[in-house]
């Protein structure tokens, strides 16, 4: 149905909802810290985060903050902060939803499917990507750039499409290889360079003037960054 990152440092409520949410048919995963948690959220593509505020190395509003740079993804708060002007700062920081300590699991499960839905039926409106001039047709499994229809494999239209929903985002090969291929990635990272030199090549080709993907030198790739 939807992975989902649990960012809590309480070991036994972190277990108590990844067993709840595991029953309820999602795939939850664990961090116990806010810099585990960020790293993983850089690492991994998930579906909705549950973000408690009172955590080790760094706070669940910097997680927050850091984390809107980059992607739009499904953010409830879980705290124990049951101060209005508390949830007012979390909601403008960019959370969807805000649930207070001690919680009803129903009620956990009621916020995340709403939630989900919600972002599932965004998703749905948004069958058109546009960065800079090049255009991505999620319907017609087209690129447009400059009005000129590029023609891409399926591996390469894949690359593509996920660079651009989060372009902000940098993805390393193995993100990129594990996503697209829906493979383990067991370090071999020419079929990554090959399928990104090859679509850099075929945009360069129909607007030679424009860069759209960048190296991010040690870490992997992402729509160009002005």
């Amino acid at each position: 149905m939807g992975s989902i990152l649990i960012i809590e440092d309480n070991q036994d409520v972190s277990r108590m909802l990844s067993e709840f949410l595991l029953e309820s048919g999602y795939q939850p995963e664990s961090a116990f810290s806010g810099t585990d948690g960020l790293r993983k959220l850089k690492e991994h593509c998930y579906d909705l985060v549950l973000l408690d505020l009172m955590l080790p190395y760094k706070s669940g509003d910097q997680v927050l903050r850091e984390l809107r740079e980059f992607s739009d993804i499904p953010v409830i708060v879980i705290s124990a902060k049951d101060l209005v002007g508390t949830k007012i700062d979390l909601l403008k920081l960019g959370a969807d939803d805000y649930i207070t300590k001690p919680f009803d699991m129903g009620e956990v499960e009621a916020r995340v499917l709403s939630n989900l839905r919600r972002q599932s039926s965004s998703k749905v409106k948004e069958q058109t990507l546009q960065y800079k001039d090049l255009i991505l047709s999620k319907d017609a499994k087209s690129v447009l750039l400059e009005g000129q229809d590029v023609k891409l494999t399926a591996k390469e239209y894949a690359i593509l499409q996920l660079l651009m929903e989060y372009p902000k985002k940098v993805y390393t090969k193995a993100n990129l290889y594990e996503t697209v291929w829906e493979d383990e990635y067991l370090g071999d990272d020419n079929a990554v360079k090959t399928h990104i030199s090859n679509l850099r090549n075929k945009l360069k080709n129909a607007n030679p003037l424009e860069q759209y993907i960048e190296t991010v030198w040690g870490i992997g790739y992402r729509m160009y960054k002005e």
